[in-house]
């Protein structure tokens, strides 16, 4: 009874530890990522930055209230004769100024558009962060899903030589082959039991890599979605949607955008500016003076222009217009990038679908060829040599299918990544590109 009682704790202990694993789809690991990345909250930081820079630019258009004081104390007060006092033992002043300065060519109006242009860029360049961090994510969760994989077909061909080996072993007693067959396959079974290690190390690696990715807890487990053929846009709509789509261009755009006002703003320094200001004072003085009045009011408005400045106004401008060339090339440039990564990622699923079709049916008939071999083998028919043969073919056939069909969902999620839809996709806003 006891030794019941204890088999069953610790069945339930084997029980709560296996359920306790986690289990996690692709969408959950994306979910998780975009909620815990470092990169992807430093640039948000970056976006709320630019929040304030077009706050500190509205502020220029504000006038400036301040309000100022001062008391002072002589060591003596001065009377000139006839009893009118020239300086006072103490004297206190206080104020109220407004200022207010305005670029002729609206220098500040171009600043604040350029702030507001820098958080849309900042916001497109959030997005962009984002489609490479999932990428990233999603190679390393393939490549987990690939390691147990390979781990299983590893398992499976161990377990297929020691069966080959037990085989061997048995006609070796009954005479019917040679010791040299069952060494062979004793050689062959202890080099799968080597790559089974090396697989487990992989898989090890491949687990901590996706943990320090996302930072899922260790003990998970991964869910492979079903395979899918996808159905793809033409490669021309594809191209289209890359071009409304990728935040790269996007904010390559903003930045031409930007350029154009910086060239404006550089401009404007070769105009004059307007600074308007009005000042209201009280003073006290004791004892009282009629030399100074005790309060005063008084606006004025002035106009600065600067004549001569060693050559920095048209240095500026000469490199606003160095840089809006810049941003209208690099939009060209990016361009022809973007659809090459289209046009890339299109041929690569389309070259990947045609592949796992093939290795299917490879897969089937090396399936076929093995256990026909292997009875023959018994019946001794075929060689120990045939049987190795056709468990090495039926085990490489076995690891390029797992290996092409994570390359294929890579390929569909790098053509979505190519599109600039891969977040939206995540985020359940398909929108074009993979359907």
């Amino acid at each position: 009874m006891k030794k019941a009682i204890g088999f069953l704790c610790l069945f339930l202990f084997i029980y709560q530890g296996i359920s306790s694993a986690e289990e996690y789809t692709l969408k959950d690991i994306f979910s998780l990522a975009l909620q815990r990345s470092e990169q992807i909250r430093i640039s948000e930081e970056e976006f709320r930055i630019s929040e304030a820079g077009k706050d500190k630019a509205s502020s220029f258009l504000i006038p400036k209230l301040s309000l100022f004081g001062e008391l002072r104390r002589y060591k003596e007060g001065k009377v000139i004769p006839g009893g009118q006092i020239l300086q006072p033992e103490t004297s206190s002043l206080w104020g109220i100024r407004l200022d207010q300065s305005i670029s002729i060519g609206g220098n500040e109006f171009i600043s604040l558009g350029i702030s507001k242009d820098n958080i849309e860029k900042n916001r497109y360049e959030i997005y962009r962060i984002k489609e490479e961090y999932l990428y990233g994510v999603a190679v390393q969760y393939y490549n987990v899903l690939s390691a147990e994989r390979a781990l299983e077909i590893g398992q499976s061909n161990v377990a297929r030589l020691k069966s080959h080996r037990d085989a061997a072993a048995l006609r070796l007693k009954v005479g019917e082959v040679t010791k040299t067959v069952l060494l062979r396959a004793e050689a062959e079974l202890e080099g799968a039991y080597s790559d089974l290690v090396r697989m487990q190390n992989n898989l090890a690696i491949a687990k901590v890599t996706l943990i320090r990715l996302v930072g899922v807890n260790e003990d998970f487990t991964l869910k492979e979605s079903e395979d899918e053929l996808a159905e793809t846009l033409s490669i021309e709509a594809l191209k289209e949607i890359a071009y409304a789509e990728r935040p790269e261009l996007r904010g390559i755009m903003i930045q031409n955008e930007i350029a154009k006002k910086q060239v404006r703003y550089s401009r404007g320094f070769f105009l004059p500016t307007v600074s308007v200001e009005a000042v209201f004072t009280q003073r006290d003085d004791e004892p009282e003076s009629d030399l100074f009045m005790e309060e005063s009011f008084y606006g004025g408005i002035k106009l600065s222009f600067p004549f001569f400045e060693g050559g920095l106004r048209k240095a500026e401008l000469r490199e606003s217009l160095s840089r809006l060339r810049q941003a209208e090339l690099a939009i060209s440039d990016i361009k022809k990038t973007i659809e090459v990564e289209v046009q890339s990622a299109y041929l690569d699923v389309i070259a990947n679908q045609a592949v796992i079709e093939k290795l299917d049916a490879q897969l089937n008939y090396a399936k076929e060829n093995y256990g026909a071999v292997s009875k023959q083998f018994d019946y001794g028919l075929a060689t120990s040599l045939d049987v190795m043969d056709a468990n090495n073919l039926l085990t490489t056939t076995e690891k390029q299918l797992s290996d092409e069909k994570a390359t294929y969902r890579l390929s569909l999620l790098r053509l979505k990544k190519a599109t600039g839809t891969l977040v939206k996709s995540v985020l359940g806003e398909n929108k074009g590109g993979i359907q």
